[in-house]
């Protein structure tokens, strides 16, 4: 079995051309928006954030994988940081969700993986808290741990994550731009009736609006009909849900991860955390019935974070405030639509379990409809 955090790592020297050859959506022109991102154009350009990923692929039917993305560098039980959850569609399995939405803060990295691991994950969040240098004496862990079902390509009854993949991926975080496409917790998803995968992006704000960042990491697994830049991609296509009878299971879900180093309460990162659910209706997203579409939301402001035995009586944090809140509300729009689309951009064709096939985005008839749009120039 492979296990590695590459996205350049697949069953055959194919997979590894096939990578090499996409390019992320703003590498071809496409610009969602109107704020500038980062210099990564990813969740690690929030000060202190790292993702780390391991990639699963076995024979002809081990398809999935593990992403974390870890807060700050330090001790997170002892040093929790606000957060947030947004409920898009609830039909899926978001461990730890009720606890940061009745205290407000999130104590472990955010891992995210295939539906059937989520104990798995949690059992490795719980064991990496515990581990950890100051924490021998914590009796209590919540584990925040996302997924999407990815057994369409994957043996998802094998359950083939093991707790020390979800380590490794924890150990191995770091703050450069995450492997998109197929990779990690994306190696075995689709999205609009495509290849779909693990995406980011991410939006800077001039310094007269606060000068802060956002940052999105998604895990897409979705259906609908694919908007890109508000071009009506998937009708164009002839692909899309409900189109025809290989088309209308659109279920599987989408996890959402937005950071900011604004200095965000929990009740502002639920609001900023609605709004990115925003981008993922403006790429053709419809929430449907059985899919699962969650959204975490958490601050790196090292000012708000939580000490675990707080001593002080009375805490004061100063917030951005309600009034200037909405470029934060717009760059998380933007950053989402843009990870989504990363994430099918780079992704590449993946035959799996029972010789099911996810086709990549057909850039070859995509890119020429862009054009015809005008989103991107013509050469």
């Amino acid at each position: 079995m492979i296990r590695t955090t590459s996205l350049l790592c697949a069953a055959t020297l194919m997979f590894t051309t096939a990578f090499s050859q996409t390019k992320r959506a703003a590498e071809y022109g496409i610009k969602i928006g109107v704020l500038p991102s980062g210099k990564l154009n990813a969740i690690t350009d929030v000060a202190g954030v790292k993702v780390g990923q391991r990639t699963l692929i076995s024979g002809d039917d081990v398809r999935t994988g593990v992403t974390a993305i870890l807060p700050h560098d330090g001790n997170i039980f002892q040093s929790k940081v606000p957060a947030a959850v947004y409920v898009g569609n609830g039909f899926g399995k978001l461990a730890g969700s009720t606890q940061i939405t009745e205290l407000g803060y999130m104590e472990t990295p955010v891992v995210l993986t295939n539906t059937l691991n989520v104990s798995t994950a949690m059992e490795a969040v719980i064991t990496h808290t515990l581990n950890q240098s100051g924490n021998e004496d914590v009796q209590s862990v919540n584990a925040v741990v996302g997924e999407t079902n990815d057994g369409y390509l994957n043996d998802i009854r094998g359950r083939h994550v093991k707790v020390e993949d979800v380590l490794y991926a924890i150990k191995n975080a770091d703050s450069s731009l995450p492997k998109e496409g197929n990779a990690g917790a994306g190696t075995g998803t689709m999205c609009f009736g495509f290849k779909g995968g693990i995406g980011t992006a991410s939006r800077k704000l001039p310094s007269a609006l606060g000068g802060y960042t956002v940052g999105v990491l998604v895990q897409t697994n979705f259906g609908g009909v694919l908007q890109v830049a508000g071009a009506n991609i998937g009708k164009d296509l002839g692909v899309f849900s409900f189109s025809d009878k290989l088309l209308n299971n659109v279920d599987g879900s989408c996890m959402i991860v937005v950071a900011t180093d604004a200095p965000l309460d929990s009740r502002n990162l639920q609001r900023l955390a609605k709004r990115a659910f925003m981008g993922l209706a403006k790429t053709g997203g419809i929430a449907s019935n059985g899919s699962g579409d969650y959204v975490i939301a958490f601050s790196t402001a090292e000012k708000m974070r939580v000490p675990h035995n707080g001593k002080a009586s009375l805490q004061e944090n100063s917030t951005v405030p309600n009034d200037l809140s909405s470029p934060l509300f717009m760059a998380a729009i933007e950053a989402t639509e843009e990870a989504i689309l990363n994430s099918l951009f780079k992704a590449t064709s993946v035959t799996g379990r029972d010789g099911h096939k996810a086709e990549a985005l057909p850039l070859l008839k995509v890119l020429p409809l862009l054009k015809k749009y005008g989103i991107i120039a013509k050469n």
